[in-house]
């Protein structure tokens, strides 16, 4: 199946089956009982979600946005689990998926755990290109997404970007000879 940029894949509090997200990128988006959405994660390809039910069906815990033309399979949830019963390599590979998962999480963490704003942008950008790639974060997410995943205010976020912006266009100065 595909999705392009904006289609949601599920819905928060729905119930459905499970995916394996081929390629393209997902931001998972939880509403607030106030009605405030708030970006919680974002899916990559090779995953499989929602993670939470990948040992056993619960309904959605957020709603999942295509953040680029992205290719889904669906998975067959009785097979899945049916499969999960019968073989306990199947419960390995779940709990190595699920570890790695884990990993980029508290990748995430450590991200807003850095000191100063800047340095909480920086590891952002250093963590989205290790997972995500060569495109940059801006092209990817709002700046109010960006601060939503590390603890910043969208003015803050749009600051630190124009500051490195013009560190990259700094002059150099004159050659000594």
């Amino acid at each position: 199946m595909l999705l392009h940029k904006g289609e949601v894949l599920f819905r928060q509090g729905e119930s459905g089956p499970l995916y394996h997200v081929r390629s393209g990128l997902f931001k998972i988006v939880r509403t607030h009982e106030d009605g405030n959405p708030f970006l919680v994660n974002i899916i990559v390809p090779d995953e499989r979600i929602p993670h939470h039910s990948l040992i056993s069906p619960m309904p959605y815990h957020g709603t999942a946005v295509a953040l680029m033309t992205s290719e889904v399979a669906l998975i067959d949830s009785r097979q899945w689990y049916d499969e999960l019963d019968r073989d306990a390599g199947k419960c390995r590979e779940i709990a190595l998926l699920l570890q790695g998962k884990l990993r980029m999480m508290q990748q995430r963490i450590d991200q807003l755990t850095q000191v100063s704003p800047a340095a909480k942008l920086l590891k952002l950008q250093q963590w989205f290109g290790s997972y995500i790639g060569p495109a940059p974060l801006t092209d990817v997410l709002t700046q109010d997404e960006i601060g939503q995943l590390i603890g910043l205010r969208r003015e803050t976020v749009n600051r630190l970007l124009r500051a490195q912006a013009s560190e990259v266009r700094l002059p150099e100065g004159p050659k000594n000879s």
